[in-house]
């Protein structure tokens, strides 16, 4: 498998705030984060043809790559392309509307869309377009924020770049008006040492990275210490008390 990127591989992608980019400490919590459920979805990408529908920096597309025989990773912007062309040969990479996929009825096995459909406009097309693209019998496996937890008590998010996002039940509900079966969710948690790493930061962990984004930027050593030490080891992700998750993963399967 391919190594994760330094800084300096990663220059020509700047920091939005929103794209997680690997191998920067200030980013390693989200990194983390999103990483823990690319690898709980390796087994199921095993020797298949795989769409990542929102590639973003690439790292999770190579890493199923290792597993799957084709992965096809797909990005609308073009900069994110151009990148991941660059940075990760063995993926076929593609520019396109993630509404509009420039692909063939069932022509992929598996599609992974991992933090991506709250971008969305379009959240029902898009997931019309992953049951067009798959194959029968094909796997859907979606990540997506959890609306309560992440913008709470709001039906506006939080979060300038995201459109919609969606709640344990609200999730389930978009997929199966798409035509999927078999729907299981799982919530992505925190583990007992981010749990104690929450309490030794004033009871969050990301709240406290976000003081430093809304502030000046300047890092209490601590918290960039322990930040740059989270591992997936310190995520927990499970079927039980979906409505406290952080993010929703949901698998389902193209009748």
């Amino acid at each position: 498998m391919s190594s994760h990127p330094s800084a300096e591989h990663v220059a020509d992608l700047p920091l939005t705030g929103e794209r997680t980019i690997p191998g920067i400490p200030e980013e390693n919590y989200w990194f983390r984060r999103h990483q823990v459920v690319y690898r709980a979805l390796v087994p199921a990408c095993r020797d298949l043809v795989v769409l990542e529908a929102g590639c973003g920096e690439g790292y999770g597309a190579d890493l199923l790559a290792g597993v799957a025989r084709r992965v096809l990773a797909v990005d609308y912007d073009a900069l994110t392309v151009a990148h991941v062309r660059t940075r990760y040969p063995r993926l076929d990479v593609l520019r396109a509307n993630l509404v509009a996929l420039p692909l063939a009825a069932g022509a992929v096995d598996a599609v992974v869309s991992l933090q991506v459909i709250e971008h969305l406009w379009e959240q029902e097309r898009f997931l019309r377009e992953c049951f067009r693209a798959l194959a029968p019998g094909g796997r859907l496996m979606v990540s997506t924020p959890n609306r309560i937890t992440f913008s709470p008590g709001r039906d506006t998010p939080l979060n300038p770049f995201h459109t919609r996002e969606l709640a344990p039940a609200e999730l389930a509900e978009l997929v199966a008006g798409a035509g999927f079966a078999h729907i299981e969710l799982r919530g992505l948690h925190h583990g007992p040492r981010l749990r104690a790493l929450d309490a030794a930061h004033g009871g969050s962990i990301i709240d406290a990275q976000v003081r430093v984004a809304l502030g000046d930027g300047t890092w209490p050593p601590r918290l960039l210490a322990d930040v740059a030490a989270v591992t997936c080891a310190d995520f927990e992700l499970t079927t039980g008390d979906l409505e406290a998750s952080l993010d929703l993963l949901v698998t389902a399967v193209r009748p």
